[in-house]
């Protein structure tokens, strides 16, 4: 009897500790602790504590294997420890080095110790204070009870969760990075394990709440002020405050650290719209269920003046105008913040061909949407100075378009040049253009210099992505040098795709900047020209690609499109090739045509025909399976044209002959739009190419077709009109 008496006084001593020891009080702190990470200012007295906490207390060695926040050595699902709440100290109240008032909200974490105090009573941590590299980590859950706050585990993220009001903490095992309200910030060192109590810097969770504290070295202590009182702040929505306008949008962020109901708050200065100009104090404050207020949180708003609509403002430099005259415009429109952002003219012409009064309208429209418009009558006389014509072949920019008869083209002299080829593989993969299923498009090898023209539609229903892979067969490494390369899309629009392609194509000629090496050793695939996969192509979307290739050993080629989410190595082997439509694919040599022309060129109207199956004949090639294909329109083909002696004063267009035409050229090394306000028709729209000036000169050209284009076209050369003054 007495044996059992004895052992079940044992067991009630025993249960009535474990109900005083706060499991939750688990985590203890060895170091100094630091305001790093902050998320609210503190004052610079907290910095310093912050290096006398880091830099106090011994290293410790490495600890051993982490179990994540379970039983250690345990595998499956984690789950957060859960303990009873500590509601009595664990002795009478202890002095630790120092008196502490009741009710001050101060916690006193001990160095190197698991003892914490909290108005004067003792608590016991399940892990002391420890020291790391420097660092000071306390347990988690330690903290969380004694300062108020809430905690949570996302067994999904595995995140252990801070709350307090709307402020949320996550920390993760092993990481030396944790979340403050979703933004990801440094901790000064990695959170750990320690007899299944989780650690973390003990500035992570006060640099990222904002709780002041002090260290205190003679007594070996680290005191966290802990207020009770709520919490007010606020923000505002608006980017810009304007007076008379602007309806501020205020968002309010108030809590209890002690979980109490927000049931009052009140406000000094705040309006919903500020009528005047200037800066405004507007200050928040809100009481808790236990009548308890926060302490005031005020916040400077500036309010603007009225934003005033832009001046729209323009001159000619004369009233009066012949038929045919150059009018120059000058634009004097003005913005209070010089924020005009778009202008819109109304019947602005270079000249004018009938006479009489003639408006021509401005209106200028800033940031804001505010705008203002201004108009300005002219006269032009009966006298003619230029004709149209006349006018258009003189004054019309370089890149710009205007009108003419082009059906007498035909009738103009032909240029009869010829041309010379160099070894460059072109691979044509345009067929079937309109894709409805994953697949190959184009299988191939080469060596040498190799060309890629790629222009296909997704109309597969579903996202998908293309690839060029390249095979290495050889038994040696092959290297692949990109030199240029030019890739537009995906785009809904063919023809915007093929310009961009082309466009880009010729800057990367100027620039170099798309030059790259490639190793593929034997048996090796790699995915080469990664502009055409790095993005998912839309149903109905475009893509199209130029680029040249230098490869020293035979490569295969497979241009594939399939599911944006499977992988091309292994999605390649099961794919057949898909059947072509009625446009053109096939492989074709020499697809770099050198025109040199040593004849003087611009005295007479004469015309340079590209793509017409005559001077120009077309290439032939064959498919992917050997089978004969022509290159209609020698779409892939570059033109270097070279007009050695160019007359003096001679006027050089571009002339689609096949439709309609949207892409560019290079003229002497610079990029010229055909045109800059759009397409060109064929036969009587033309683009201004260059001008020669007064003397003889060469001039040098780089085409090649854009896709969705139509060919044959013309470069046309004849004689400017005499200049009138």
């Amino acid at each position: 009897m007495n044996f059992k008496r004895i052992l079940i006084t044992a067991i009630l001593v025993t249960s009535q500790v474990a109900m005083v020891l706060p499991v939750s009080a688990e985590e203890a702190i060895h170091s100094t602790t630091n305001v790093a990470e902050q998320s609210v200012n503190t004052p610079d007295s907290t910095n310093q504590n912050q290096d006398q906490l880091e830099n106090n207390g011994t290293e410790l060695s490495n600890e051993s294997d982490i179990v994540e926040d379970g039983a250690e050595g345990t595998e499956g699902e984690v789950t957060p420890p859960v303990t009873e709440p500590v509601t009595e100290p664990v002795t009478n109240p202890v002095d630790p080095g120092a008196t502490t008032a009741a009710g001050t909200g101060e916690l006193i974490l001990m160095m190197n110790s698991n003892k914490m105090y909290q108005n004067g009573n003792l608590f016991i941590a399940g892990n002391p204070m420890e020291v790391k590299k420097g660092v000071s980590y306390v347990a988690i859950r330690a903290i969380v009870e004694r300062a108020g706050l809430q905690l949570s585990f996302d067994n999904k993220t595995k995140e252990t969760i801070i709350t307090r009001g709307s402020d949320e903490l996550r920390f993760q095992f092993n990481k030396s990075t944790y979340k403050v309200n979703g933004v990801v910030k440094p901790m000064k060192g990695t959170s750990y394990s320690a007899k299944n109590n989780f650690m973390v810097p003990l500035t992570a969770i006060t640099g990222a709440l904002n709780i002041p504290y002090t260290v205190d070295q003679p007594g070996k202590r680290v005191i966290l002020s802990l207020s009770t009182n709520p919490v007010a702040s606020f923000s505002v929505g608006n980017k810009e405050i304007v007076a008379g306008e602007t309806v501020v949008q205020y968002s309010t962020n108030s809590y209890s650290p002690s979980g109490l109901e927000i049931v009052e708050e009140q406000w000094e200065g705040r309006e919903d719209t500020f009528t005047t100009p200037g800066s405004y104090l507007v200050t928040y404050r809100v009481k808790d269920s236990n009548g308890q207020w926060s302490n005031p949180f005020s916040l400077t708003l500036n309010v603007v003046k009225p934003h005033t609509p832009p001046v729209a403002n323009f001159t000619t430099d004369k009233d009066t105008y012949k038929m045919g005259e150059l009018i120059n415009y000058t634009d004097f429109s003005t913005d209070e913040e010089n924020s005009i952002k778009d202008r819109v003219w109304e019947n602005k012409e270079l000249a004018f061909f009938n006479p009489g009064p003639t408006t021509i309208r401005l209106k200028v429209v800033n940031k804001y949407g505010l705008y203002s418009t201004v108009e300005k009558t002219i006269t032009i006389t009966d006298e003619v100075l230029y004709t149209k014509d006349e006018f258009n072949k003189i004054f019309t920019p370089v890149g710009e378009k205007y009108t003419f008869d082009g059906t007498v083209i035909p009738s103009w002299t032909k240029v009869n040049y010829s041309f010379t080829s160099e070894p460059t593989t072109l691979i044509r993969s345009n067929s079937p253009e309109t894709v409805y299923s994953e697949g190959r498009v184009y299988t191939e090898t080469a060596t040498g210099g190799t060309r890629f023209m790629i222009h296909h539609v997704n109309s597969t229903g579903k996202n998908v992505k293309m690839y060029v892979i390249a095979t290495n067969k050889n038994l040696v490494t092959t290297r692949l040098t990109q030199t240029n390369l030019g890739f537009g899309g995906p785009s809904p629009y063919a023809t915007a795709a093929g310009k961009l392609s082309v466009d880009r194509y010729y800057k990367s000629m100027q620039t170099g900047e798309k030059y790259k090496d490639v190793w593929i050793a034997p048996g090796e695939s790699k995915i080469v020209m990664t502009e055409l996969n790095a993005n998912p192509m839309k149903p109905g979307e475009v893509i199209s690609l130029f680029a040249d290739l230098y490869s020293d050993n035979t490569l295969q080629y497979d241009v594939i499109m399939i599911d944006a989410n499977k992988d091309p190595f292994k999605t390649l082997p099961t794919l057949d090739l898909l059947a072509a439509d009625v446009h053109n694919r096939g492989t074709y040599l020499d697809a770099t045509r050198n025109i040199e022309y040593n004849e003087l060129v611009g005295n007479s109207p004469v015309r340079l025909m590209i793509a017409d199956n005559s001077t120009d004949p077309f290439q032939i090639g064959t498919g992917p399976q050997g089978e004969y294909q022509m290159n209609s329109g020698n779409f892939g083909v570059v033109y270097k044209i070279k007009l050695y002696r160019v007359a003096p004063n001679t006027l050089i267009t571009f002339n689609p002959r096949g439709g309609r035409y949207y892409g560019s050229m290079m003229v002497n090394g610079d990029i010229v739009q055909l045109s800059n306000t759009g397409s060109l028709s064929a036969p009587n729209e033309n683009s201004v190419l260059f001008r020669s000036g007064d003397r003889e000169q060469t001039v040098e050209f780089t085409f090649t077709a854009a896709p969705g284009s139509n060919l044959s076209v013309n470069l046309l050369l004849q004689p400017m009109p005499e200049i009138k003054h």
